[in-house]
C-alpha cells in the first residue's frame, strides 16, 4: 500500500465489473493502475468496489425483541435511531472498502455507485459505518464528497462524467429519500408482521404472519383474482359458424351483432360480446334461417405493420422466459446474473430501462460486427443483413438518454460467449433476437375483413396476410401460417377471393355450445407483469404518476419478493399457474377485519414514491415523512392490539362432513373450524378445532379429509413455539374427560401395541419390500414402517424381529416409493429436507440400509469441497447429524489414515501404470485421453474437462450437463454430480 504524501482521492463503485471499466477510462488521463487485492491505484487515485450492499440497517439491540416473545407488550418497535450492521458474506469486502477510506493520503471521495436511490444508499451507509456512531449519531468521515452519475459505460461517457461531479448538497436530497425508504420499509414491515403474529398467537403457538409494503399488496392481486374465480358462474352461451362458398372456393365466417356496444360502468355484464348468443333457441333460429341462403359480400383490405417488440429489461425478460420455457423469474435472474458475471455476455441484468444511452451507437455496431463474425450460425446470417443494410441508425425508440435510470436495456456485450449450459443458451439467444430484431424493419401484413350479410345476419371473416416479414425473419418467421392470432373460424390467413359483387352461398351452418370462464390464474410472468403496472390499479391521479415507472418492487426484487411468498406458504405453484393459500385469505381477511387494508393495497407504495420523489426535489423534510410513517405504525399496531372481538368478518366455509360429536354442520369462522348445531346457526355441542394449529393453516380440503377420516398427514409447514419448523400428522380423537372430540399431533407412539399386547391386523395392506433383516414383508403401521414380524400379530404374538423405521425422520417425509426403493436397492434417492436437532440446518442425505449396524442410516452424496487435513493428514468429515452418523464415514476415515505417508511426501506420487491403472472406455479415452488411469485420476481428468467446458448447469451446479463428447459416457444428457463416480465404473476396465 502507498502511503506517500500526495493527496488521492477514493472512488467507490457498486461493483467491481464498473470499478475495471473506471480504470480503464481514466488510465488515459490519470496514468498507469497498479492492481492489488481488492483495490486500483494510480498517482492520484485509488479506485475500489463494493458487491452491492455492504451495510445493513437495523434496531438497536435494546429494541431488538426476539421472534418466540414477539407480543403487543413490545410493539410498536420505533427506535430513535438504526444500528449499521456488516451483512456477514461481504464482511472483508467492507473491511477492505473501509480501510481505503480512512488512509490518510486519501482526502477526499466520490461515490462512482449506480445512478438511482439504491446506488446512494450503498454509498452512503458505507461511509457512515465508515465514520462510526458518535454522539447519537453515525458521523461521515469528514472528507469531501462527489457524485460521479453515470448513464453509459463507455470510455468517454466516464471520462465526461468525471469532469462534471455532482456536489454532496445536489444529492442530499436522493439521500435523505434513499435513507427513508430504506428505514420506512424495515418500521412496517418488522412492526406489520410481529403485531399480525401476536394477533394470530393469541390463542397458543407461534403463527407467523409475515407483512411487508411490497408483498402484501403482491399476494393481495393473487388473492383478488382466486376471489374472482371462485365466485365465478359459469354461463352458457353459442357460437354460430358458417361455411360460404364463393366461385373461387370456400371460406368461413362467424356471426355477431353489428349493433353491439361493450357495457360500461360498475355493474357492468363483462362477459357480453358481439359474437356471443346468450340461448340456444335464438342461436339455432339463427342458423336455420340462414342455412343454405344467399349472402352478399362486402370487404375492406388495408395494409398495416407491426414493430418488433422493445429491448428487454429484467421484468419483461422473465416475463417473456417464463413464457416460452417455463422459467421462474429466480431462474432467470440467476441465469442472466451468470451470463452477466460468469461469461461476460450479457450486459447488467438488474435493469428497469427498455432503451440505450443516445451515445451507444457505435457500441452496437461492434456488437452487431460480433455476431456477424461469430460461429453462432442461427444468429450471425441476421447479424450481417443489418449491417450490410443499414438498419443500425439512430432511433429514439432505441436510444434515449430520458429512458434511461440506473442502467440501460439489457444488450449483448462485445464478447462471444462458450461453454453455455442449455438453459443459459436458451436465455442468451432470447437477448440476441430481440437486440437484432428491435434494428429490423417492422413487418409488413393486409389485414382483410370479410362481411358475408344473409338476411339480416351478418357473418365476419378476417384474414392477416404476412407481406414482407421484417424483424420476424430474425424468429424464422417467414411464411403465412407464422402469424400470430389465427384462429380457425374467423382468422384464417389466406382467404380465397370474391369478386366484387358477386354473390355467395351459405354452405353449411353450425352452432356451438360453450361455457363462459372464470379469469385465469396468474403465472409468474403475469404476476411480474401486474407487479410492473400496479399504479393502473391506483385511482388517485397523482400516485398512480408516481408509481408509473416503479410499480410494486424493483426488477432486481420482484423475483425474491415471489419467492418470499412461496416460501413462507402463501402461494403455491401448481405447473405454471401460482395459487394463494388458506393463509393468504386469512391474511386478507385479517387485514380488511382490523381496518389496516392499506397494507393490501399498491396505493400504499404510490403514496410513498409521490412523498419520496417530493423529498428528493427539496420539497419535504425527511424528518416530516418519517414522523408520518411512525404515526401510521402506531395506528396499525392500535388496530390489532385493540381488536376484541372474538372473530372476524369474513367469506367463510362450511364443510359437508357433520360433527363427530352431534352430527351438527361445521361452519369456519376466523380462528376455527366449529360446530353450529343441526340448523348452522347456534352455539353448537362445543366441538372444533383450531384452523391454524402451530402455525400451519388447513386448506377447507384438509380440514373436510380430517373431518371425515380423523386423521391427516404428514403435513410440512408445522413451527414450534420457539419458531422452528417441524413435521407432523394429526388426528382428531375423543377425549373422556371433556365427552367431546379434540386435535391432537400424532408423532407416531407405536409402543402401545407392544406394551398391551394388542394383536396388528396386516389382512388387506399393500408390502413395501422385504424385510432386510428377516426376509418377511414390511407394513406402515402408524407412524413407522415395520416388520410384520417386529409387532404382534395373529401369526405370532411374539415379537422376533426389531426392523422399524419411521415415516418422518427429522423432519424429512419418507414416502413409500422411498421406503420400498430403500428395501429393493439398499437406498434412497438424495432426500432434501432434513433438519439437524443440533443446528437446526436443513441438510440433504440418502437413506441407506447399514447391514453391520443393523439399521437404517443416513448416507452422505460426496463433497464437492476437499475434505478438511488434521495434524496427521488425515481428512475429517463433520457429520451432519449426532443423532445418526453417516454409513460410509467411519470406512472412509480409516482408509484416509492408511495413505497419511502418501500426504506427506506428494513429491514423488506413485505413477499410474498399465498394469496399477484401469483403462478407460472408447468413449471415456475421447475426454480423458486412451492412458490407463487411477479412478481418482480419471474423475480429477473429468472435471477439469466439465469445468474448462463451463458444463455445471447455471440453474443448478450440482447437474453437469452432456456435450456430444459426454452423452456417450453419462448415457444421458444430464447427471447429477453424485452421480459421476458410479457412471465412471462402468467406463474402466
Amino acid at each position: 500500500m502507498k502511503t506517500d504524501g500526495f493527496a488521492k482521492t477514493l472512488v467507490i463503485a457498486e461493483k467491481p465489473s464498473v470499478a475495471q471499466d473506471i480504470v480503464r477510462a481514466l488510465t488515459p488521463v490519470a496514468g498507469k493502475f497498479e492492481k492489488h487485492d481488492d483495490h486500483f491505484e494510480s498517482d492520484g487515485y485509488v479506485v475500489t468496489s463494493a458487491v452491492g450492499h455492504l451495510v445493513e440497517i437495523a434496531a438497536p439491540e435494546e429494541f431488538d425483541v426476539k421472534r418466540g416473545k414477539w407480543s403487543f407488550a413490545h410493539l410498536p418497535v420505533l427506535p430513535p435511531y438504526f444500528e449499521l450492521k456488516p451483512i456477514d458474506k461481504t464482511k472483508s469486502r467492507l473491511s477492505a472498502v473501509v480501510r481505503l477510506a480512512k488512509r490518510k493520503d486519501v482526502t477526499q471521495l466520490i461515490n462512482a455507485c449506480d445512478a438511482g436511490r439504491e446506488g446512494e444508499l450503498i454509498f452512503r451507509l458505507i461511509e457512515q459505518y465508515a465514520g462510526g456512531f458518535k454522539g447519537g449519531a453515525y458521523q461521515t468521515l469528514g472528507k469531501p464528497v462527489q457524485r460521479l452519475w453515470l448513464q453509459s459505460m463507455t470510455p468517454a461517457a466516464i471520462r465526461d462524467g468525471f469532469e462534471h461531479l455532482r456536489s454532496d448538497a445536489q444529492m442530499q436530497g436522493l439521500a435523505d429519500a434513499a435513507r427513508s425508504r430504506s428505514e420506512a420499509d424495515w418500521m412496517v414491515g418488522i412492526n406489520g408482521t410481529r403485531a399480525m403474529t401476536a394477533f394470530n398467537s393469541r390463542d397458543g403457538g407461534f403463527f407467523l404472519t409475515t407483512v411487508g409494503r411490497v408483498q402484501t399488496p403482491t399476494l393481495s392481486i393473487v388473492v383478488e383474482r382466486e376471489e374472482k374465480i371462485r365466485a365465478h358462474r359459469s354461463r352458457d352461451y353459442w357460437e354460430i359458424h358458417g361455411a360460404f362458398l364463393a366461385e373461387a372456393g370456400e371460406y368461413p365466417g362467424k356471426w355477431f351483432d353489428p349493433a353491439f356496444k361493450k357495457p360500461t360502468g360498475d355493474d357492468a355484464d363483462l362477459e357480453q360480446r358481439a359474437d356471443r348468443v346468450w340461448s340456444q333457441r335464438e342461436a339455432q333460429a339463427i342458423a336455420e334461417a340462414v342455412r343454405g341462403k344467399a349472402a352478399s359480400v362486402t370487404e375492406e383490405s388495408k395494409p398495416t405493420t407491426q414493430a418488433s417488440g422493445l429491448l428487454y429489461d429484467l421484468t419483461s425478460l422473465q416475463r417473456e422466459a417464463n413464457g416460452r420455457f417455463g422459467f421462474s423469474a429466480k431462474t432467470t435472474l440467476q441465469l442472466a446474473q451468470s451470463l452477466y458475471e460468469r461469461h461476460k455476455a450479457l450486459t447488467y441484468p438488474r435493469t428497469d430501462s427498455r432503451a440505450l444511452p443516445e451515445d451507444y451507437l457505435p457500441t452496437v455496431k461492434q456488437t452487431f460486427e460480433m455476431l456477424a463474425g461469430s460461429g453462432m450460425k442461427h444468429l450471425a446470417p441476421h447479424a450481417l443483413t443489418a449491417l450490410n443494410n443499414g438498419y443500425i441508425r439512430p432511433s429514439k425508440r432505441i436510444f434515449d438518454n430520458s429512458k434511461v435510470s440506473d442502467h440501460f436495456a439489457i444488450i449483448p456485450t462485445l464478447q462471444a460467449p462458450s461453454g453455455l449450459s442449455e438453459a443459459e443458451q436458451k436465455l442468451y439467444d432470447l437477448v440476441v433476437r430481440r437486440f437484432l430484431a428491435v434494428f429490423f424493419p417492422s413487418a409488413e401484413f393486409m389485414v382483410t375483413t370479410r362481411i358475408s350479410k344473409v338476411l339480416n345476419h351478418h357473418f365476419k371473416t378476417e384474414g392477416k396476410v404476412l407481406v414482407k416479414p421484417g424483424w420476424m425473419a430474425v424468429y424464422g418467421k417467414e411464411a403465412a401460417e407464422d402469424v400470430v392470432d389465427a384462429k380457425e373460424g374467423d382468422k384464417g390467413q389466406n382467404l380465397v377471393p370474391v369478386r366484387e359483387g358477386e354473390t355467395v352461398r351459405t354452405e353449411s351452418v353450425e352452432t356451438r355450445g360453450l361455457k363462459t370462464k372464470p379469469p385465469a390464474r396468474y403465472s409468474e410472468a403475469t404476476l411480474l407483469g401486474a407487479m410492473e403496472g400496479a399504479g393502473k390499479l391506483v385511482d388517485d391521479d397523482e400516485l398512480r404518476e408516481a408509481m408509473q415507472e416503479k410499480g410494486l418492487g424493483t426488477p432486481a426484487t420482484r423475483a425474491a419478493i415471489i419467492e418470499g411468498l412461496l416460501t413462507e406458504k402463501y402461494m403455491f405453484r401448481e405447473g405454471r399457474e401460482i395459487i394463494p393459500t388458506a393463509k393468504a385469505f386469512q391474511l386478507m381477511t385479517l387485514l380488511r377485519g382490523l381496518g389496516v387494508e392499506e397494507l393490501s393495497k399498491p396505493e400504499l407504495t404510490g403514496e410513498w414514491e409521490y412523498k419520496l420523489s417530493q423529498m428528493e426535489h427539496g420539497k419535504l423534510s425527511r424528518a416530516a415523512f418519517m414522523g408520518e410513517i411512525a404515526a401510521m405504525t402506531e395506528r396499525m399496531v392500535k388496530k390489532a392490539k385493540e381488536y376484541d372481538r372474538d372473530t372476524i368478518p369474513g367469506n367463510y366455509a362450511t364443510l359437508s362432513t357433520p360433527c363427530p360429536n352431534c352430527g351438527g354442520v361445521v361452519k369456519e369462522n376466523y380462528r376455527r373450524y366449529a360446530c353450529t348445531g343441526a340448523d348452522g346457526n347456534s352455539e353448537g355441542c362445543g366441538f372444533s378445532f383450531g384452523k391454524s394449529p402451530a402455525g400451519r393453516t388447513f386448506e377447507p380440503e384438509e380440514a373436510e379429509q380430517l373431518l371425515a377420516t380423523k386423521k391427516i398427514g404428514p403435513l410440512e409447514g408445522f413451527r414450534s413455539k420457539a419458531g422452528w419448523p417441524f413435521v407432523a400428522e394429526i388426528v382428531i380423537k375423543f377425549n373422556e374427560e371433556d365427552k367431546n372430540w379434540k386435535l391432537e399431533f400424532d408423532f407416531g407412539d407405536d409402543k402401545k401395541n407392544e406394551e398391551t399386547g394388542e394383536l396388528v391386523d396386516f389382512t388387506g395392506s399393500d408390502s413395501l419390500g422385504a424385510c432386510p433383516k428377516c426376509g418377511s414383508a414390511v407394513f406402515e403401521h402408524g407412524a413407522n414402517y415395520v416388520c410384520e414380524k417386529s409387532v404382534p400379530t395373529l401369526a405370532q404374538a411374539t415379537p422376533s424381529c426389531d426392523f422399524k423405521s419411521g415415516k418422518i425422520i427429522l423432519q424429512q417425509p419418507v414416502a413409500r416409493e422411498q421406503m420400498s426403493k430403500l428395501l429393493e436397492t439398499g437406498k434412497t434417492d438424495l432426500l432434501d429436507k432434513f433438519v439437524s436437532m443440533r443446528t437446526r440446518r436443513a441438510f440433504k442425505a440418502f437413506l441407506a440400509w447399514d447391514k453391520e449396524a443393523g439399521k437404517v442410516n443416513f448416507e452422505f452424496a460426496p463433497s464437492k469441497f476437499p475434505p478438511r487435513k488434521t495434524a496427521a493428514g488425515a481428512p475429517v468429515r463433520a457429520a451432519a447429524s449426532k443423532a445418526a452418523p453417516a454409513k460410509k464415514a467411519a470406512p472412509a476415515k480409516k482408509a484416509a489414515a492408511k495413505k497419511t505417508p502418501a500426504v506427506k511426501a506428494p513429491k514423488a506420487p506413485r505413477k499410474t501404470t498399465a498394469a496399477s491403472g484401469k483403462q478407460p472406455s472408447a468413449a471415456l479415452a475421447a475426454v480423458i485421453g486412451a492412458d490407463a488411469v487411477s479412478r481418482p485420476e480419471a474423475v480429477k481428468k473429468l472435471w477439469d474437462y466439465i469445468k474448462a467446458n463451463g458444463l455445471q448447469d447455471a440453474a443448478n451446479k450440482r447437474n453437469i450437463n452432456a456435450d456430444a463428447k459426454l452423452e456417450p459416457v453419462f448415457g444421458k444428457p444430464q447427471v447429477t454430480m453424485f452421480e459421476i463416480a458410479g457412471v465412471l465404473g462402468k467406463h474402466l476396465s
